[in-house]
């Protein structure tokens, strides 16, 4: 009998919808296994080849699980929220619910003709309302939440007020923005929006005044990874650094359980270290640096840096703040104010991940001085963008003798070096003749006062025990974790559950109010006077006018529990049911990329703790065990756009000028050169475009990189199923290579496997 691959998947495709073969419930006779894939976003290209190797290898062991005797939950939904639906909607008019809906449809097609064994009853979307009403739920909570360092969990803000009102801050040990000090007299005496804004320093969802990439072209802050070279990715509009009030979850409250929990759980070294740096726990201790008026008297405040190596600060010689740093206005001098405000100019159009990885050196005098607090010399304070403003206090004391980037600064300005720590049985020499920073890690200090002949460690040690006992600062314990920024300023988002009363003070609505829907509006453009959009809609408002948040929630809100709401996704008064919750308790096998580790990875850790923390969940981690599998590579093409200009350059001339690399579709590529027309037609910013070619051809430029719709270089894995049968790709994508590995799309040994099933299917037909 002949391999007959359209009829035999067809037949058995059709015999599990009809059938329901893969519905399951909970059953208490059998062991729960529970696996997930990291969803989708809908997007209009639909599923590419690279999207079905984890979701083939998940498959796999689900079926191996069930064979097994195990009750297998194996679910999925699609991540629907995001930006290019809203953009799409922006050049077109049509509401992203709709384009939405039928990417979607597209997106079920696709992953049935491949042939999973998902629970599609189970199917959901973060933009469904009944979905998004319990993340609007959960945020409900953080709102009036804050965390106690004591007990080391979250817990009501109730109890955090009735504790201000008996002691005000003393004693206090809980997460916060700033340390604040007041008595329990103070606190009572304040009105209900001056205790409402104080409380905004200790709750886990909270307004505040943070650094973003703003983009006012597209009107919306965006995520680094939306912005290159100064310019969104998206357009290539302009963006540049803006402090604005943005509503932040405090995830750093949960940084040192974030790290201690890793060694419980079974994901890969690699992915445990990404995490473990991303967080960045740091011993160390805060220094107080006092500063100067202009007679060169102490002024009654000083300068605050985290440091790890208090041990060197005999060879500190000038301090350095970060741009955005609160402590730049205090100490900017009106001669030196002109100048200092070119630079922070010039530094808002730089992203966070540009200034750490452009070596070059600029940075501007404050006009200011403090003093050593050890050897009590006068050094200068300068403002440069190699410091941040989300690390320590944002100030930094300089050691150029034993930091790279301080060294850099001080040879560039002409500032003094000391060194005080020398390999052990080594002499010192003369800063003025070295081309590089001395390693510091290991050695004796010298030129260091009562620390000079210690071992750096022994010196570290008897610093941080200095500084306690002579009230210099004091030891802790420092995240380089942020707090999350969780608005955008966005249409086709989460909205928020806030609404804004007669003081102005935020309040959340009631959980009977439940879910607030996104408004229609006539636009998805911001508002003449820079609102978001929602500010387009009418009556977006309560019942007593009182005015709701115009923002909307990031990407990563719907993602951040929805392992949750698989295990009981029609469910319209609990989130989880705690006895479903009990049954299935967390994700067993989680599969997808790598490059989620550093953020939708945490952000769900985060949400799962705090659930936990409130006794909604059994489980204080959400994935036990976690694969990463590799990427399918795809052959990208760039073109190469002059910057400020919509005028591209090919890639044999592009030297000659200062351009951006730009993806482009492959599909209007023929080896490498571009169509041109087809690429005028393909985006509407590009329809007025003007090019600059070599031999009458624009040339592109070409990488073997990650197969995406970001970088227009996927492949449909429905030709290769129309061809050669669901079968087939599946087990070619298996036969590519270990799960984990990277490895570029090849099409020349599917024949081969194509051949095996033939044979295969003709030891039994």
């Amino acid at each position: 009998m002949e391999y007959n691959f359209k009829a035999i998947e067809e037949r058995w495709q059709q015999y599990w919808r009809e059938q329901d073969v893969y519905r399951v419930t909970e059953d208490a006779t059998r062991p729960p296994y529970y696996v997930l894939d990291m969803f989708p976003y809908p997007s209009g290209a639909g599923l590419h080849v690279g999207h079905p190797l984890g979701y083939i290898a998940s498959d796999i062991f689900a079926r191996y699980k069930r064979l097994r005797g195990f009750n297998v939950l194996h679910p999925m939904g699609y991540d629907a929220f995001g930006l290019p639906a809203e953009q799409y909607a922006i050049q077109t008019g049509q509401h992203p619910e709709i384009t939405t809906e039928e990417n979607i449809r597209r997106y079920r097609e696709q992953l049935e003709r491949i042939g999973f064994s998902f629970d599609w009853s189970r199917e959901l979307r973060t933009s469904d309302p009944e979905y998004y009403k319990w993340t609007q739920w959960v945020f409900i909570r953080l709102f009036h939440s804050y965390y106690n360092n004591v007990d080391g969990k979250a817990k009501p803000i109730a109890e955090l007020v009735a504790y201000f009102e008996e002691y005000g801050t003393s004693d206090l040990n809980v997460a916060q923005s700033e340390e604040l000090c007041f008595s329990s007299e103070e606190w009572k005496s304040w009105s209900r929006k001056k205790q409402s804004e104080v409380l905004m320093n200790y709750r886990l969802a909270y307004l505040g005044e943070t650094m973003v990439n703003w983009c006012a072209a597209l009107g919306t802050v965006l995520a680094n990874d939306e912005v290159s070279d100064g310019v969104s990715v998206r357009g290539g509009h302009p963006v540049e650094q803006k402090k604005m009030l943005q509503w932040c979850l405090r995830v750093s409250a949960y940084a040192g359980r974030l790290i201690d929990s890793l060694e419980t759980l079974e994901w890969s070294d690699s992915l445990k270290e990404s995490q473990r740096n991303w967080i960045g726990k740091s011993e160390g201790a805060e220094v107080h640096f006092p500063l100067l008026d202009e007679a060169g008297k102490e002024r009654e405040e000083s300068l605050t840096v985290f440091t790890t190596r208090a041990d060197t600060i005999y060879g500190v010689t000038f301090m350095v703040l970060a741009p955005e740093s609160d402590y730049v206005a205090k100490v900017t001098t009106p001669e030196q104010a002109q100048a200092v405000e070119e630079y922070l100019a010039a530094t808002r159009r730089r992203t966070e991940r540009d200034r750490m990885s452009d070596k070059r050196v600029s940075g501007v005098f404050s006009g200011s001085y403090a003093k050593n607090p050890l050897t009590g010399e006068v050094i200068s304070i300068w403002i440069s963008d190699y410091v941040l403003a989300g690390y320590g206090t944002g100030a930094v004391m300089a050691v150029p003798a034993h930091d790279s980037r301080d060294f850099a600064f001080a040879r560039h300005f002409g500032l003094p070096i000391i060194q005080v720590v020398v390999p052990e049985g080594e002499e010192a020499t003369d800063p003025a003749e070295w081309t590089e920073s001395k390693d510091s890690k290991a050695g004796v200090l010298i030129n260091s006062g009562f620390l000079t002949g210690l071992s750096v460690k022994d010196a570290i040690a008897k610093m941080k025990e200095y500084v306690r006992e002579a009230n210099l600062g004091r030891v802790r314990t420092n995240y380089r974790l942020r707090d999350a920024i969780f608005s955008r300023q966005r249409y086709w988002g989460e909205p928020f559950p806030i609404y804004y009363d007669a003081e102005g003070m935020p309040q959340t609505i009631s959980d009977d109010a439940l879910p607030l829907c996104l408004p229609e509006v006539d636009k998805f453009l911001p508002t003449a006077d820079g609102q978001p959009p929602l500010g387009r809609a009418e009556n977006w408002c309560t019942s007593e006018g009182f005015p709701y948040e115009l923002s909307t929630m990031p990407g990563f809100a719907g993602s951040s529990a929805y392992y949750l709401r698989y295990m009981d996704p029609h469910n319209d008064s609990a989130l989880v049911a705690p006895e479903k919750n009990a049954y299935w308790r967390h994700v067993d096998l989680y599969v997808g990329g790598a490059e989620h580790a550093t953020g939708h990875l945490i952000y769900s850790r985060f949400w799962n703790k705090f659930l936990f923390d409130l006794g909604l969940i059994v489980e204080d981690e959400p994935f036990r065990k976690l694969v990463n599998q590799g990427m399918i590579q795809g052959r990208s093409n760039f073109v190469y756009r002059i910057k400020n200009t919509n005028t591209f350059v090919s890639l044999g001339l592009k030297e000659q000028y200062d351009t951006t690399p730009i993806h482009v579709d492959v599909n209007i590529v023929s080896n490498d050169q571009l169509d041109l027309e087809a690429f005028k037609a393909w985006r509407p910013e590009y329809a007025t475009a003007d090019f600059i070619l070599e031999d009458g051809k624009y040339i592109c430029g070409w990488a073997v990189e990650k197969m995406s719709k970001s970088m227009y270089n996927v492949v449909n894995p429905d030709m290769i199923v129309e061809r050669y049968g669901a079968d087939t790709l599946r087990l070619y994508e298996m036969f590519l290579g270990p799960l984990e590995q990277s490895k570029p799309w090849d099409t020349n040994g599917i024949d081969g496997v194509h051949r095996f099933l033939r044979k295969f299917w003709g030891l039994f037909y």
